[in-house]
């Protein structure tokens, strides 16, 4: 057996006219309309796979030694030296 829920929400009002008006063309409820908007929305959302970040690592032994404590603006000093300006 389905449980229905009574609940309130708010829309624009334009946006309920023009709901009003598509549930009278296709003779419906707005109450259809909403639950198909919903089950669309629900569905194409679960379809989606969660972003993941490549690997974009280099290959090597990670940070030089002589590097270990350094600031970041120090190392970005280091690999843009000798470049542009």
């Amino acid at each position: 057996m389905v449980s229905h829920m009574k609940t309130t929400i708010q829309i624009p009002d334009s946006l309920l006219e023009e709901a009003r008006e598509v549930a009278a063309e296709e003779r419906t409820t707005l109450k259809a309309l909403v639950e198909e908007g919903l089950r669309r929305i629900i569905a194409d959302r679960k379809k989606r796979t969660p972003f993941r970040l490549r690997d974009a690592s280099f290959k090597g032994d990670g940070l030089q030694a002589h590097l270990t404590g350094a600031s970041w603006e120090k190392i970005r000093e280091l690999t843009y030296e000798g470049r542009g300006e």
